[in-house]
């Protein structure tokens, strides 16, 4: 089962308990018109913990310190991440059938039975953030946080290189660099891979005071062999000392397999960071610092709604020969949604002075252009005679009539709870001459003519002869064969304006409507217009649905107001929008704050269903809400301590471990500490006179507080804030007691990641009712049978078990315990529930509560069995003592 492991683990690690130097960094500043979002800040604040546990926690970093330490920290995070329930043997590497290739392998790590531990590639972490989420920006903060680090000495000096799949992420990279970098605090300097060796050359570290050196590349033309372009990773190899940041680097040809081991092999001696939009490798999944793909971006309020018109409509090629009036219809379909989409923008612009949304848009997207009867021709075709001849009332009618059987059903949103809501009166009232008007820019229907700039030969626009304005563009590589070949017969004007259409797309006055292409504009482009989505003939194959998955990410962005990306309502919430705005628009804007997507055959649709049941499945989790407090817990006081910090530290009351230090380095500081006058100290640490004394009396009592095997750190200030901090340390004590309130609350949200919970459902039903059914055997002793009292008796059970995967858990009803029922599992590999008792300590106690319980129970039964001997009364037949209520003694209540 795929599970995002290495985000809940990283969030568990409080901030506070961050030493300053991880704790000082400012995740939301990136430009003079750029902050960061929330979202984006989250991903980084993960990052840093990961980073933090890795070269701190588990094995504190030093200067020049040997390979074999980073192994080390290889193994306690696989340690962890076993600690946190991962199957460890299903994410192993097979060696490939590939010679060449496994002996690859073989050269940089320990292989057994033909496989590679997965160990060995655990210094990584995935950000699954969805298309449209701002992934370059992040990856920019990214790069300055391991620039501080580094600088702080923290981490260590490994370079970074950054890859990716295509030239125009390059770009788009260079360009978040520039805007960065004109802040004017730290400067990243971007070079290409091959200049790695004469940028060593220059200056022997790549990290100077205020600047940074990034490394860059097509991932695609990286391998194990020398070409033109094509490097070969040895030359660039350096030991594996590489920070890697992957950008859909997992995209590309037939060898993305061997790609993804020579990242490996690049970051095997420091630290590879992955980012996509549509991870489905289990490895990626596990090692997820931050999920927030379409699903939560979608949720999160930052995103267009999805609707997924599920109606069938059939395909301009099928096996089927389908007559002109049926693929007009289907043609016509995806105008009236895109019209509609247009009303509703009309309606917010009058309704209030302040420039909102966004003009819709609608992108269609074909798998073949240039082939004979390619999928963009066909479209066309119909899109042109749709234009010149118009439609009659009997196809209008038919059209709007099939359309309406699915909209007029309420279809659910992907991903959400809500519901498409139109109202049947204003799709009635939709007309033919609406969509001329919104979609055409046009009173009257007439011929296409087609507009081109000499100077681009990779879009092409069109426009009626009826109107003054052009309405949809074709961006392809190449338009040469479609001037040729397919619009032969036209009339063809050239215009000599600078800018292209589809550079102004996004504008105010763009005149664009329709856009059509294949996937030469999927990344790369932002925009917040498009309503409608039409894929032609797209195919099932992975490829295409992460094709699919992408675009419709591009799609779904959103900004009802300047600078303000999230729907209306979470604005509103949030109270980013003042309640007077909010009411002019909330009933008006849902149609554009929908993505609508049409499918043109089945295999097309059934791919955009599959891949996004799929990605909101993936890491769906169920939470139950049969757990609750036992009520008789509300007839008690129960008391928890309260904590406070200790008036002095540790090292004032008793002996701490020592710190490790050069010994040269803590002999320059006793002299500089020694030199110094109390003032000069407290203007250099902040800190507290107490501190001071405190540093200065370990000082002189140096083999009582330092051991003198420590690493050098070369920097003087760093050392005394590291001595000040580890002398500083102050342990909580307890302060009061108060009463329990909502401090214990993990039962509330128990989850599961079963795709069927019936049974589970069923069964913690089951003991949620044990007491009633004691109390019904109660109210039956004595008035049925000895024989049935037992039968039903044998039924009634404090405790049901499920085994599912090969792992159990116990459900257990037990009356002197927190909440009821409760749920227990001994191993603690357990993964398919969550928020249950499984930590051997805390199974440990419940065994011991029950064997508690037990041993005063047969106490009990013998106390009232003598009793009835000295009565002169025999125990009767049927007597389930267990069953009894007064033989169960009321106990404090444990939590």
């Amino acid at each position: 089962m795929n599970r995002i492991l290495l985000q809940s683990m990283v969030e568990a690690i409080a901030e506070t308990s961050l030493p300053t130097e991880w704790a000082d960094f400012d995740f939301a500043a990136f430009s003079a018109s750029k902050t960061l979002w929330g979202y984006q800040q989250h991903a980084l604040r993960n990052a840093r913990n990961a980073l933090w546990k890795y070269y701190e926690d588990f094995v504190d970093y030093r200067q020049n310190e040997p390979l074999a330490v980073h192994q080390q920290r290889k193994e306690r995070m696989w340690q962890w991440y076993l600690d946190n329930a991962l199957h460890g043997d299903r994410l192993a590497i097979e060696l490939p059938n590939k010679p060449r290739l496994a002996s690859l392998l073989r050269e940089y790590y320990e292989t057994e039975n033909n496989r590679i531990d997965y160990q060995h590639f655990i210094n990584r972490m995935s950000f699954w953030m969805a298309t449209g989420s701002g992934k370059t920006l992040v990856i920019v903060k990214l790069i300055e946080l391991l620039a501080q680090l580094t600088g702080r000495g923290e981490i260590p000096p490994c370079d970074i290189l950054f890859l990716t799949h295509r030239d125009d992420l390059l770009e788009q990279l260079k360009r978040h660099v520039d805007e960065f970098n004109a802040r004017g605090d730290l400067q990243i300097i971007l070079r290409e891979l091959r200049e790695y060796d004469a940028a060593r050359r220059e200056t022997p570290t790549l990290f100077r005071g205020q600047e940074a050196t990034v490394f860059y590349y097509r991932s695609d033309n990286l391998s194990d062999e020398q070409k033109e372009k094509i490097v070969d990773f040895r030359n660039y190899e350096n030991d594996g000392r590489w920070y890697l940041l992957l950008d859909e680097a997992h995209k590309g040809d037939r060898e993305d397999s061997k790609r993804q081991h020579l990242y490996a092999i690049l970051s095997r001696n420091g630290f590879l960071f992955n980012f996509s939009a549509t991870f489905t490798d289990p490895r990626d999944i596990a090692t997820t610092v931050y999920n927030f793909n379409l699903e939560h971006y979608i949720q999160e309020g930052y995103g267009k709604h999805i609707a997924l018109l599920r109606q069938e409509m059939r395909a301009f090629r099928d096996e089927d020969d389908y007559t002109g009036a049926e693929k007009q219809k289907i043609v016509l379909k995806s105008l009236m949604m895109l019209a509609y989409a247009h009303k509703a923008y009309e309606r917010v612009q009058k309704a209030t002075p302040e420039k909102t949304y966004h003009r819709p848009l609608m992108l269609v997207l074909v798998n073949s252009v240039n082939t004979e009867d390619a999928d963009l021709e066909l479209f066309f075709r119909e899109l042109e005679r749709t234009a010149r001849e118009g439609v009659t009332d009997d196809i209008w009618k038919a059209a709007k009539e099939e359309l309406w059987q699915g909209l007029g059903q309420s279809p659910s949103f992907e991903f959400e709870g809500e519901c498409v809501r139109i109202e049947q009166k204003d799709w009635e009232s939709l007309s033919w001459e609406e969509v001329l008007r919104y979609v055409f820019n046009a009173e009257a229907h007439g011929a296409i003519e087609v507009l081109i700039r000499p100077s681009d030969r990779k879009e092409m626009a069109f426009k009626l002869k009826t109107a003054d304005r052009p309405f949809a563009l074709i961006k392809i590589g190449d338009i040469s064969e479609w001037l040729k070949e397919k619009l032969s017969g036209y009339e063809i004007n050239e215009r000599f304006e600078d800018e292209s259409y589809f550079t102004r797309l996004n504008e105010d006055d763009s005149e664009i409507t329709l856009l059509m292409g294949s996937r030469t504009f999927y990344e790369g482009w932002d925009s917040n217009r498009p309503n409608v989505i039409c894929y032609i003939n797209i195919g099932v194959g992975e490829d295409a649905r992460k094709f699919i998955l992408q675009s419709v990410g591009r799609g779904v962005r959103i900004e009802p107001i300047k600078n303000k990306r999230k729907r209306l309502l979470p604005l509103y919430n949030a109270g980013e929008v003042n309640r007077e705005l909010f009411d002019q628009l909330k009933d008006k804007v849902q149609p554009l704050e929908t993505l609508f997507i049409f499918g043109t055959n089945r295999n097309a649709l059934q791919t955009v269903i599959e891949g996004l049941q799929q990605e909101q499945t993936r890491t769906k989790e169920k939470q139950l809400s049969l757990f609750e407090v036992n009520p008789e817990a509300q007839k008690h006081s129960l008391l928890i301590p309260v904590y406070k910090a200790s008036a002095q530290p540790v090292a004032k009351d008793r002996p701490i471990a020592k710190f490790e230090v050069a010994k040269d380095e803590l002999e320059f500081l006793e002299r500089f500490v020694g030199a110094c006058d109390d003032r000069v100290l407290l203007a250099l640490t902040e800190k507290d006179p107490r501190s001071l004394a405190l540093l200065r009396q370990s000082l002189q009592q140096p083999d009582e507080f330092y051991h003198y095997d420590g690493t050098k750190l070369g920097d003087l200030r760093r050392l005394l804030g590291r001595v000040l901090d580890y002398l500083g340390v102050a342990p909580e004590e307890v302060d009061t007691l108060k009463k329990l309130e909502d401090e214990i609350r993990h039962f509330r949200h128990i989850t599961v990641t079963l795709e069927d919970i019936d049974q589970l459902s069923e069964k913690a039903d089951a003991v949620k009712r044990y007491p009633d059914m004691v109390r019904e055997l109660r109210e039956m002793y004595g008035k049925v049978s000895p024989e049935e009292y037992e039968e039903k008796a044998r039924k009634v059970s404090p405790s049901q078990e499920l085994v599912c995967d090969g792992k159990r858990i116990v459900i257990k009803h037990i009356a002197q315990h927190y909440y009821l029922p409760m749920v227990l599992a001994e191993d603690e590999k357990v993964d398919y529930i969550r928020h249950i008792v499984k930590t051997p300590s805390e199974v440990r106690f419940i065994k011991d509560l029950e064997a508690y319980l037990e041993k005063n129970r047969q106490q009990v039964q013998s106390v009232r069995l003598v009793a009835l001997q000295q009565a002169g009364r025999k125990p009767g037949r049927g007597l389930h003592p267990l069953l009894r209520p007064e033989d169960q003694p009321h106990r404090p209540l444990q939590a």
